[in-house]
C-alpha cells in the first residue's frame, strides 16, 4: 500500500517499492482503482508518476490501466473488481482473436473480425475489451429471442436453451431481453449490464446418480468427452441422452444426421448400474423415473425463474431444448412453444441480429453535464472511426440517470435539451451513449399465415413414453414439411440436428421461416 499523504522523495520511495514488490511477485498487468471524490483525476495522477519512476523500457510488458479508463462507476469495489476481472482475462482473449483475425487474413477475407459481446452489440477485436464477452454465447439465443418476439408479437418470450453441460434461461418482454443493470461474473459484481440469464446445472451430458435412494439430475456432466454412455467413448455415467437413446425418441440412424454411432448395449448398462440397480427397478422403470426427473428439473428452474402466464411462450433451442419440450411446458404450466428452425445452433444465428456499436458511461455533475457530453461524443468518434465508420452515419442514443441507480432512473435524453425534471437535484450524474452503425443482419420471414396442410409422415417408430407405456408414433421429418404443415401429437419431429417429441394433447405448425409453433389443446 502507498500512503497518498507522501510527497516528494518519500513518495517515489514507496511507490518504486510497491512496484518492484509487485512485478518481482509475477504481475503482469498492474491496475490502479481508487477512492475519493476525484478517483478518475488520483488514478491517471498515479498512473503518471509510475511511469515516470518506470519507462515502458523498464517496466517492459507489464501495462499500467486505470479502472475509471476502462469503465467509471462511483462504486469503487465494483469499479475495481470489472477492472482486475478484465485485466486477468484479457491477454487470454486478445491472443486468441488476433491469431484467428491472422488466419483471417492468411486466407484473404477481406471483411475484418467481429467479436459479439455480451450487450447484443459487436466490434472489432481492437475495440473488444474482455469482460464484455463473457457469456456472451448465451447473450447471442437473447438476441434471437428478441427477434423472435418482436416478429411473432410475444409479450412474454420465456428461453431455454439446453446443450450439453447447461439449461440457459432467459427473458423477452415487451420486446427487451431483461438485463442486470450490473450484471455478475463468478457471483461478483462487476459495473456492466448483463442480461438476465441463469444457468442450470442439467443438460443432455448431465448425469443421472442415485444419492441417498434418490436421483439426481446433474449438476455434473459428461461433457463432449468422454460423453453420454452410448458415445462408445468410454463413458459409463447415465445421460439423458442414454435414457432418450433407449426409449426409442433417438434413432441411431438419424442421431446428428446419421454422421455419430450410437451404442444401445453401453447405454443400457449405465442406466442398469447407476439408476435401475440402486433405485430397485426395473429397466424401464428406471427409464420412466429418469426421464420425470430430467422433465422436472428443467421445468422447475422455468417456474423459479420467472411467473407463468397466459401471455408466456417457450422458445426451445439448443441441441437438447426441443427433445421434450411439449413435456416441459406441460409441467411449467405453459400452453405456448416455438422452437426455431435454426434451433441447434440458435444462439449462433441470434448473433446475426446484432449490429457494430460501442457504449460509454461517465458520472458528471450536473453543471459538468456538457463537457461530458463533448468527451463521450470524442470517444465514440475515435472509436467509429476504428471500426471503419464516420461517426456522423451512426445513430446516437443518449440517456441519463442517477449515478448510482437502477434502470428505473434511466432517461432517454438529447444533449443541449433539459435534463429530466425527475432528476432534478438528483446530485451526480451518470451520462450514456451508445453509439451503433445498424447492418444488413439476419432478417425473418414476413407474409401471409401459409394455409394449413397436413404435415408429410415419414415413417413411424415404436418407442416408450411415461404413462402410455410402448407405442408406435408417425415421425414427420421437418425438412419435408412445406409451409404451413400441421400435425397433432403424440408424435415424432426431428431434422438432421434435433428431436421433438410432441406429447398428447398437443400440436404443431410449421410456418414460412421454418419455425415450429406448438401449442396445446384448449
Amino acid at each position: 500500500m502507498i500512503d497518498t499523504a507522501l510527497d516528494g522523495d518519500a513518495f517515489d520511495s514507496a511507490l518504486v517499492q510497491v512496484i518492484n514488490g509487485l512485478t518481482n511477485a509475477g504481475a503482469n498487468r498492474i491496475v490502479i482503482s481508487l477512492d475519493g471524490a476525484d478517483y478518475r483525476g488520483a488514478e491517471r495522477r498515479l498512473k503518471q508518476a509510475i511511469l515516470r519512476k518506470f519507462p515502458r523500457h523498464l517496466l517492459g510488458v507489464v501495462p499500467v490501466l486505470c479502472a475509471s479508463d476502462l469503465v467509471d462507476d462511483s462504486e469503487p469495489e465494483r469499479r475495481a473488481w470489472s477492472a482486475l476481472i478484465n485485466a486477468f482475462l484479457h491477454p487470454a482473449m486478445e491472443t486468441f482473436l488476433y491469431n484467428a483475425e491472422g488466419i483471417l487474413r492468411e486466407y484473404k477475407h477481406q471483411n475484418p473480425l467481429l467479436i459479439f459481446r455480451n450487450d447484443g452489440d459487436s466490434s472489432r477485436v481492437a475495440r473488444t475489451i474482455a469482460v464484455k464477452t463473457y457469456s456472451s454465447g448465451p447473450q447471442g439465443g437473447m438476441e434471437g429471442g428478441r427477434a423472435l418476439a418482436a416478429h411473432y408479437g410475444f409479450k412474454r418470450l420465456l428461453t431455454m436453451d439446453i446443450g450439453g453441460t447447461t439449461t440457459d434461461i432467459g427473458l423477452v418482454e415487451n420486446g427487451v431481453p431483461h438485463i442486470k443493470r450490473r450484471g455478475e461474473v463468478e457471483g461478483i459484481e462487476i459495473a456492466f449490464p448483463l442480461s438476465e440469464i441463469v444457468s442450470v446445472g442439467v443438460g443432455g451430458s448431465s448425469i443421472l446418480k442415485v444419492r441417498d435412494g434418490v436421483l439426481h439430475v446433474g449438476p455434473e456432466s459428461t461433457g463432449g468427452a468422454p460423453g453420454p454412455a452410448c458415445f462408445g467413448l468410454g463413458g459409463k455415467e447415465a445421460t439423458i441422452t442414454d435414457v432418450f437413446l433407449l426409449t426409442g425418441l433417438i434413432d441411431p440412424a438419424t442421431y446428428f444426421g446419421g454422421a455419430m454411432t450410437l451404442d444401445r448395449d453401453r447405454a443400457r448398462a449405465a442406466i442398469e448400474a447407476n439408476i435401475a440397480g440402486p433405485l430397485g427397478l426395473g429397466f424401464e422403470a428406471a427409464l420412466e423415473v429418469a426421464e420425470k426427473a430430467w422433465i422436472a428439473k428443467v421445468a422447475d428452474s422455468l417456474k423459479q425463474f420467472t411467473r407463468i402466464d397466459a401471455d408466456t411462450t417457450l422458445a426451445a433451442f439448443g441441441g437438447a431444448g426441443p427433445f421434450v419440450v411439449s413435456a416441459i411446458a406441460e409441467a411449467a404450466g405453459i400452453q405456448k412453444v416455438i422452437i426455431p428452425g435454426l434451433a441447434a445452433v440458435f444462439s449462433a444465428f441470434g448473433i446475426g441480429f446484432s449490429d457494430i456499436a460501442q457504449g460509454y458511461r461517465l458520472m458528471a455533475a450536473v453543471d459538468g453535464v456538457p463537457a461530458t457530453v463533448d468527451e463521450l461524443r470524442t470517444r465514440a468518434g475515435r472509436d467509429m472511426f476504428a471500426e471503419g465508420f464516420d461517426i456522423a452515419e451512426c445513430r446516437q442514443e443518449w440517456s441519463v440517470s442517477h449515478a448510482s441507480g437502477n434502470d428505473d432512473s434511466r432517461h432517454a435524453w438529447q444533449p443541449g435539451t433539459p435534463l429530466p425534471a425527475e432528476l432534478a437535484g438528483a446530485g451526480d450524474l451518470a451520462v450514456e451513449l451508445r453509439v451503433v452503425k445498424d447492418i444488413n443482419h439476419a432478417k425473418l420471414v414476413n407474409g401471409a399465415a401459409p394455409t394449413p396442410i397436413a404435415a408429410v409422415v415419414a415413417g413411424s417408430r415404436a418407442l416408450t413414453m411415461p404413462g402410455d407405456g410402448s407405442v408406435t408414433l408417425p415421425v414427420h421429418r421437418l425438412e419435408a414439411q412445406g409451409p404451413g404443415a400441421f400435425a397433432a401429437g403424440p408424435c415424432i419431429l426431428e431434422e438432421a440436428f434435433f428431436t421433438a417429441r410432441i406429447g398428447r394433447g398437443w400440436r404443431f405448425a410449421v410456418n414460412s421461416n421454418r419455425d415450429t409453433l406448438l401449442s396445446r389443446d384448449a
